[in-house]
């Protein structure tokens, strides 16, 4: 069996980074009061946050920095209505059941689990919420549930 591995993952795979198609400071655009729903939507069932769309990055990049080959690029995306092709730098394996929607209704913030996002210029894996030994020690140490069923049998 063989293993195709775009670059991203192999970047992510060696240097726990990803490498994405355009740059991007999560530091940079809270700096202007962004939040992190102004982008990333929880659409039905919850499982995952979206990527925004590059026409509403565009909303404001239109006139901001639209000189620099990284908004042009993005131009270019917005334009041809082509989805950026981000890499995920947090994901689960498949055969478990997890749900942005229930954490954040737990109380939970995008920055207990993703790290101090607002002073990250490049988003990279900070905390282990991607392996069962990770998730595991999370729930004990805010008293959530742990049994096998509530990630293993899906909901």
């Amino acid at each position: 069996m063989r293993l195709l591995l775009g670059f991203g993952a192999i970047a992510m795979a060696l240097f726990g980074q990803a490498a994405q198609p355009l740059p991007y400071s999560h530091k940079t655009h809270l700096a202007q009061g962004l939040e992190c729903n102004s982008c990333h939507s929880n659409p039905d069932p919850g499982d995952h946050m979206t990527f925004p769309a590059a026409a509403k990055c565009m909303a404001c990049h239109a006139t901001v920095a639209k000189d620099r080959p990284a908004i042009q690029k993005l131009a270019e995306y917005a334009k041809s209505k082509e989805p950026i092709p981000w890499v995920r730098v947090y994901s689960v394996a498949a055969a478990v059941y997890w749900s942005h929607r229930s954490h954040l209704e737990s109380g939970l913030k995008c920055e207990d689990c993703h790290g101090p996002v607002a002073e990250m210029d490049v988003i990279t894996k900070v905390k282990d919420v991607t392996t069962m030994q990770g998730c595991v020690e999370c729930h004990r140490q805010k008293h959530a549930e742990t049994g096998c069923e509530f990630c293993h049998e899906g909901k």
